[in-house]
């Protein structure tokens, strides 16, 4: 079962499910965050009622407004491959424990947005992950526990400013303004049961293949991810738990193994699309930043 969120002619948000290439519209006024406890039977009563044709309408990220985003590094290859890229060994901790980031809840983007370079950026990156919604509330979860607060699967792309991210993390916190700008999702949610356990991962640049992964690949589960993100607070319906980048899956790891000149960072122009088996295409055109406001004025 596919569900997504949409804005139609009108200017008006709605959650719809999908049947076949048609959407059908939950009541007006409804979240699919609101349906997220029981989306079988709000399926039932959508599909029931009218269809709209998607190419009518503009799709949004599946939660437009997620009450947080936490971004996990759970592929091993890509963290193997990406510490190499930046001189680093991998932290033997990140064997006994998941790491995340939380980013920005209001840089989100839907599957087919443009995305602009971060302002100040000249190493601008994709980054091919799947990310899992949660339905209900939940706290300090077991593994077990954890999966069935499982809404649904979505495409995600956590877009990355390598200088960026490289400088401010010297100071021993971050990333921020290196992952803050944009991330983009959709186009649709895929129910936990429609989603294949290794789901093909691809990705392109202008055309030509780059990324290739499988998401069986993940050495840390999605239960395993959330059950940490749940200790000692709570999850709640809507947040978006990611997975991080698959192995080859963004242009550092692949200019570290091939070279700069085989795989150069992203510029205004280029289109990138981006494939995940059952969870459809995030299909981008990058396009040129807001230029860099000083925080201080120069003095003489």
């Amino acid at each position: 079962m596919r569900w997504s969120s949409y804005t139609d002619a009108e200017g008006r948000e709605r959650a719809a499910v999908w049947r076949g290439d048609r959407l059908h519209p939950a009541p007006d006024g409804t979240a699919l965050v609101d349906l997220l406890g029981d989306l079988r039977a709000a399926a039932e009563a959508a599909w029931a009622g009218p269809s709209v044709d998607p190419d009518t309408v503009t799709l949004l990220p599946p939660v437009p407004r997620p009450p947080a985003v936490r971004d996990f590094m759970a592929f091993e290859e890509h963290v193997v491959t990406a510490s190499a890229a930046i001189g680093l060994e991998v932290e033997p901790l990140w064997y006994r424990q998941p790491v995340f980031y939380f980013t920005n809840p209001a840089a989100l983007r839907g599957a087919n947005d443009p995305v602009p370079v971060s302002p100040g950026s000249a190493a601008f990156d994709y980054e091919l992950e799947v990310a899992a919604v949660i339905g209900r509330e939940g706290s300090d979860l077991t593994p077990e526990e954890a999966v069935e607060h499982i809404a649904g699967y979505t495409l995600f792309c956590d877009w990355s400013a390598r200088d960026l991210q490289g400088e401010e993390m010297r100071l021993n916190l971050g990333p921020a303004k290196g992952k803050d700008s944009a991330s983009s999702c959709g186009p649709w949610m895929l129910t936990p049961d429609a989603l294949p356990a290794a789901a093909a991962m691809t990705a392109s640049v202008n055309g030509e293949p780059y990324s290739a992964g499988s998401l069986d690949a993940l050495y840390w589960t999605f239960g395993e991810m959330i059950a940490y993100a749940s200790r000692g607070t709570r999850v709640v319906p809507g947040d978006l738990i990611g997975s991080g980048t698959v192995g080859t899956g963004c242009i550092l790891e692949l200019s570290r193994v091939h070279g700069a000149d085989a795989y150069p960072y992203l510029v205004p122009g280029d289109h990138v699309r981006l494939d995940v088996e059952g969870l459809g295409a995030i299909d981008a055109r990058i396009v040129e930043g807001t230029p860099v406001r000083p925080l201080r004025k120069e003095t003489s």
